[in-house]
């Protein structure tokens, strides 16, 4: 995607600090962004419908209700990234974000250049997430894959994934067969930026084993190359 892509990108920023809303926007707009501020969590639930957002950046500490239950209701109704802002550094404020759908987390304080480029990351993302399509891949009499239509079933029930994983599962499957180093899944599902990000990998795919096996302890499908990887079962040959 390129810099005159990004121009006509509208981002939602929600932070109940005027002042730290502010910056963000004057940062964004000077990298030729569209942007939308908003201080309290239900008002960015029903700018969402109105403005139509291309990414939100979404703080945690709202007044009125807490970011986590807002990208609840977001999740509700959109897939749109969503990116957390938040104050505090502790992993589970990261994973609980995670596990309710953001797409990423920025910890303040950041710097400008690392927002444009966390915000550039996710739209990429988004944009070939929209363009990945395939024929209808039987993985076994259990698993069929229809990249085509976004459609992932188990024992025929349509199993709901969120955008990220959705885009893993993509990059594993296409892989089939071969193991995947940690550094090459963040670079295919998150982007470069993110090469010094391991966890993010072990938490989706933990994530995925969860939906998709039956034995999430041993998995069958999605399987651990100890200190390199993650390789999916070589359908084609089983």
């Amino acid at each position: 995607m390129s810099d005159a892509l990004f121009r006509n990108k509208k981002i939602l920023v929600v932070d109940d600090e005027e002042r730290m809303a502010r910056f963000i926007r004057l940062n964004l707009e000077h990298d030729g962004f569209q942007v939308i501020e908003c201080y309290k969590g239900m008002q960015a639930v029903g700018l969402l419908r109105d403005k139509m957002p291309d990414v939100v950046l979404l703080d945690v500490m709202l007044p009125d209700v807490d970011g986590f239950e807002v990208l609840q209701l977001i999740r509700e109704v959109s897939s749109v990234p969503v990116i957390m802002l938040t104050a505090k550094g502790e992993e589970e404020d990261r994973v609980k974000g995670l596990e309710l759908g953001a797409d990423d987390y920025v910890t303040k304080p950041f710097s400008p250049k690392e927002l444009v480029s966390r915000v550039r990351a996710v739209l990429r993302r988004s944009d070939q997430s929209a363009t990945t399509g395939e024929g209808i891949i039987e993985v076994d009499e259990h698993l069929k894959l229809d990249f085509g239509r976004r459609e992932i079933r188990l024992d025929g029930e349509l199993i709901k994934l969120r955008p990220t994983e959705y885009r893993l599962l993509y990059h594993l499957v296409k892989n089939a067969g071969w193991v995947m180093t940690y550094d090459q899944i963040l670079a295919k599902v998150w982007g470069y930026e993110y090469r010094d990000e391991p966890h993010y990998v072990r938490l989706y795919v933990n994530y995925l084993r969860q939906k998709l096996e039956k034995d999430p302890a041993n998995p069958k499908y999605i399987l651990t190359e100890r200190g390199v990887g993650y390789r999916f079962v070589d359908y084609k040959r089983e």
